[in-house]
């Protein structure tokens, strides 16, 4: 009998430690989701690409000093502190149109009408349609410059559909939040249902509130702090499988401070949720009178 008891007064803890784990494992989801579109639109940026295409019959010389001017434009992406600004010959583009398509224009043309270029990656600063209106508004200004082009409105859906997304994710997120404290609010009354004798006799001994509350809000922090803890670890599962079975996600999560700073938020936000929940509800059974207490 006494086992029976005490399982059914464990029993309410565990629910809230589940109930909050879940909670805030779908939160931490949510925030891994958008570090993945943060890296993914990162990625994106940096791998926007425009085509200087110049004119024919450019000297050697002419080709390296332009080269020299692009390469000093603020909008050109750097890597390891190298510009990002690719030399195409005509005839080198010729063979990659022979490779894709398996056809040679020059046999039936004559010639090969293709054009040198420049392909550049630009600054993630730059990554709007606007921005790269300027660019290449500037890039035409050069002196044997022939043709700028760039995929034009690719930038701007793209930016439009991270705002989306960016949007849903929040919306959830807040939802979720106000979901949550209602939840673990009425689960936490139901386990302080069975003790509000023993805050009521703690009362009338003399006991200060402060004294009542202590023990109560160490165990919501202890269920805060479990529930955060497991969270973190089905997260952390969940990284490790997509990353054994989707190719390249591991490399969107390349940085693992900010992953670090994930768990961080998740255990202080499990924390937080304990402990005001927890003293949400004493508070309202040390003030119920004898008669609200039946």
């Amino acid at each position: 009998m006494p086992n029976a008891r005490r399982r059914k007064s464990y029993l309410p803890n565990i629910v809230v430690t589940i109930s909050l784990t879940i909670a805030l494992f779908l939160i931490g989801l949510c925030g891994l989701l958008t570090l993945v579109g943060k890296r993914l639109s990162d990625v994106v940026k940096q791998n926007v690409e425009m085509q200087v295409y110049l004119n024919q019959d450019l000297p050697p010389a002419t080709i390296d000093s332009l080269r020299g001017i692009i390469m000093k434009k603020p909008y050109v992406a750097l890597r390891n502190n190298q510009p990002q600004v690719t030399y195409v010959s005509k005839d080198e583009a010729a063979k990659r149109f022979l490779d894709d398509t398996g056809e040679d224009f020059t046999q039936f043309l004559g010639e090969n009408p293709l054009h040198d270029a420049f392909t550049i990656k630009t600054s993630e600063n730059y990554f709007s349609e606007s921005g790269l209106k300027n660019v290449q508004a500037d890039l035409k200004k050069l002196k044997g410059v022939f043709e700028v082009e760039y995929v034009r409105n690719f930038v701007d859906d793209v930016n439009r559909n991270l705002a989306k997304i960016y949007l849903v994710l929040a919306v959830f997120v807040v939802l979720l939040l106000i979901v949550i404290v209602v939840l673990i609010n009425n689960t936490i009354k139901l386990s302080l249902y069975s003790q509000r004798f023993t805050i009521r006799s703690m009362q009338l001994v003399g006991a200060t509130n402060g004294f009542i509350r202590v023990p109560f809000l160490r165990k919501g922090l202890w269920q805060g702090l479990l529930s955060a803890v497991l969270a973190c670890g089905l997260l952390y599962g969940t990284v490790e499988l997509a990353s054994r079975y989707v190719d390249g996600f591991g490399l969107l999560l390349d940085d693992p401070m900010k992953v670090l700073l994930l768990f961080g938020g998740l255990v202080q936000l499990g924390l937080l949720i304990g402990f005001l929940s927890t003293l949400q509800s004493v508070q309202r059974y040390m003030g119920l009178s004898q008669n609200e207490l039946y």
